[in-house]
């Protein structure tokens, strides 16, 4: 195999058939410096191939002719750079094979990741599902054993899905209750006439941790605003605006099939805290706007209820609307980009574009 580093692992003696595994050269570092690399896969998933912080597809790739595996085996030029000799050299087959396995980076699959934590969201300590049912609780390691993605990737996608570790465990909260707690925060903000830039810490944990687990607090603050301490070594939160808006208008949504667009607009910009300004905009992957209805309309559509597979994801979407302008869809497939992948080249693959009043609309490949 020219120009491919390879790892081959099997049996060593007598002469027994060998795996043989195609590594990027990124990869032979990590081995090198002493890191693991693992094959992570439940029996009905296909197998992916993890390092510290990457994962990849594994496919069997058959090869014309036989390899062979031989210790210390010279290559032609490095014979050629010995001095000549006519003697025969003998060597021992340590192992061979027909195939190898092919490496190809991909999306780490982490949709099972809050499919499991949404098996018992967080309540609350007086929730009595807590303390009175037995159900599934999930370590780190419990989710690097199950989630087939790399240990960072599987972090990272932690902190965007705003989970956090109670006793141990991994959980989501309610989103019933994760609302309550926001509640709690913008009332006291309000009533202290704090600026949305400057919320200290440890005011909201004095103020609040009657009401309250303390973790809960900071946890909240944590998801909804951006920590930062100031010369004098106080902690205070920046609060996020958009992600702020885009909670209270999942709140008001999540009840109603679909809501008049200005009706909605209104009760929304009174719902937020005072100082907000809400924007369709910020509700991007998890609202669509029906402006083909009259009067518009909007409808709680959020991508993480959607395949994680590309080509069931665009029969999901298709399914609900059967044309879509670029603008629309592409906050519900920009997660399916592989790397150096643009939305455009999704959308050549799985879609058909067409003009419809001037605007290029896309359907379907194939009949839904």
């Amino acid at each position: 195999l020219p120009a491919v580093h390879c790892l081959s692992f099997g049996p060593q003696a007598g002469g027994g058939e060998c795996c043989l595994l195609q590594l990027e050269p990124g990869l032979c570092a990590e081995l090198e410096a002493g890191r693991s690399l693992v094959i992570r896969g439940e029996k009905d998933e296909h197998a992916v191939l993890c390092s510290k912080d990457k994962t990849y597809d594994m496919k069997i790739a058959d090869t014309s002719n036989m390899l062979l595996f031989v210790p210390g085996c010279k290559t032609p030029e490095e014979l050629n750079a010995d001095p000549p000799s006519c003697n025969i050299i003998h060597s021992q087959i340590a192992g061979f094979s027909n195939n190898y396995w092919e490496l190809r980076r991909c999306r780490p699959k982490l949709k099972k990741l809050r499919k499991l934590l949404m098996e018992v969201p967080y309540e609350g300590p007086d929730s009595q599902k807590d303390q009175t049912l037995t159900f599934s609780k999930y370590t780190t390691e419990d989710l690097l054993s199950l989630i087939q993605a790399s240990e960072e990737e599987i972090l990272h996608q932690l902190q965007v899905i705003d989970a956090c570790k109670i006793e141990g465990y991994w959980r989501i909260l309610d989103f019933e209750y994760e609302m309550k707690l926001l509640n709690h925060v913008t009332q006291l903000i309000d009533s202290e006439s704090w600026p949305l830039s400057k919320v200290p810490l440890c005011a909201c944990l004095e103020e609040l941790g009657s009401l309250e687990p303390r973790e809960m607090i900071e946890h909240i603050l944590l998801s909804y605003g951006r920590k930062y301490v100031d010369d004098a070594g106080n902690v205070f939160f920046e609060m996020r605006e958009d992600k702020i808006c885009r909670a209270i208008a999942q709140m008001l949504l999540q009840n109603a099939v679909k809501f008049n667009l200005s009706e909605f607009e209104e009760v929304w910009q009174q719902s937020v805290p005072e100082g907000m300004t809400t924007r369709l905009e910020q509700l991007k992957g998890l609202a669509l706007v029906d402006k083909s209805s009259r009067p518009e309309t909007i409808f709680l559509l959020k991508v993480e209820d959607l395949p994680e597979d590309n080509q069931e994801r665009f029969n999901s979407l298709f399914g609900i609307r059967e044309k879509w302008t670029e603008v629309d869809i592409t906050p519900y497939i920009q997660d399916l980009c592989a790397e150096k992948q643009t939305v455009g080249a999704l959308l050549t693959k799985y879609a058909r574009s067409s003009m419809l009043n001037g605007v290029k609309v896309y359907n379907s490949r194939r009949p839904i």
